[in-house]
């Protein structure tokens, strides 16, 4: 299984310990595991539909992985979905994605047992996610289960080498 992770963090390289380390894990497993620097690659914002496309086309599974902003995707990943997510290529007379697998991976800062009902945020990150998984179905891709790192600040990096390994399974099983 090849799996394609597009990672939209506009401070990857400078600001993001945590998303950074799941990327380099990522890169040691590039036989079967791609990973493109959306913000790197568009730092303007100008998708290049046709070259995305084309990724998306060469891979089984598709990970949209960025820091969780305002119960949220940076913007980046919704102009992605904007511009290459098109009619009669992902929808309408063509689905492109059917039968792909689409993954969330994202990053919080608070603790995971604010996002309950109970808790500070009064939603689940599943219930939070919902649309992720709602446009998966709307192109016929196959939902997987997100991998949510959550309490960043805390974590040791004895921790983060443990969820590095894990994220690296997840992504690929």
């Amino acid at each position: 299984m090849s799996t394609l992770v597009l990672v939209f963090h506009p401070h990857l390289e400078d600001a993001s310990r945590i998303n950074r380390r799941l990327v380099e894990e990522a890169r040691r497993h590039a036989e079967t595991i791609t990973v493109v620097d959306e913000y790197a690659a568009y730092p303007d914002f100008h998708v290049d539909k046709d070259h995305e496309q084309q990724l998306v086309d060469a891979a089984d599974r598709l990970v949209f992985e960025f820091p969780f902003y305002w119960y949220s995707a940076p913007a980046l990943l919704k102009q992605w979905e904007d511009a290459v997510l098109t009619s009669d290529w992902a929808y309408g007379n063509a689905h492109a994605l059917a039968g792909k697998e689409i993954q969330v991976v994202t990053t919080t800062g608070s603790p995971a047992d604010t996002y309950t009902p109970e808790g500070r945020h009064h939603h689940t990150m599943d219930e939070l996610l919902s649309p992720f998984e709602t446009m998966a179905d709307h192109i016929q891709a196959t939902w997987v289960k997100p991998f949510v790192v959550s309490g960043v600040a805390d974590l040791t990096d004895a921790d983060l080498d443990r969820i590095a390994a894990d994220y690296v399974k997840a992504i690929t099983a």
